[in-house]
C-alpha cells in the first residue's frame, strides 16, 4: 500500500511534463501543416528516381577517385 504514495505523485509529474511538451509543440508550430506531407507523395518529382531493383546488367567495377585536392591536412606522418 505504500507504493501508491509514490505512484500517484509520479503519475502527476509525468502528466505535467506531457502537458508542457504538448504546449511547447503547439507553440513551436509542430501542428501547423498536417496535410502537405500526406499530399506531397501524390505529386511526381521533376527528376526520375533511380531504380532500386536488381538487374542482370553487369556493373562496371568501382574505380577509386583520383586525389586532386592537396589542401587536406595530414597528421604530419608521411608514407614515403
Amino acid at each position: 500500500m505504500d507504493v501508491i504514495y509514490w505512484l500517484i505523485p509520479l503519475s502527476i509529474v509525468i502528466l505535467i511534463i506531457a502537458v508542457i511538451i504538448l504546449f511547447w509543440a503547439v507553440r513551436s508550430g509542430q501542428f501547423q501543416d498536417l496535410d502537405s506531407a500526406a499530399v506531397e507523395i501524390l505529386f511526381d518529382d521533376d527528376t526520375p528516381a533511380q531504380s532500386s531493383t536488381i538487374t542482370n546488367k553487369p556493373q562496371a567495377p568501382h574505380q577509386p577517385r583520383a586525389k586532386t585536392d592537396s589542401t587536406h591536412k595530414h597528421s604530419g606522418k608521411d608514407k614515403s
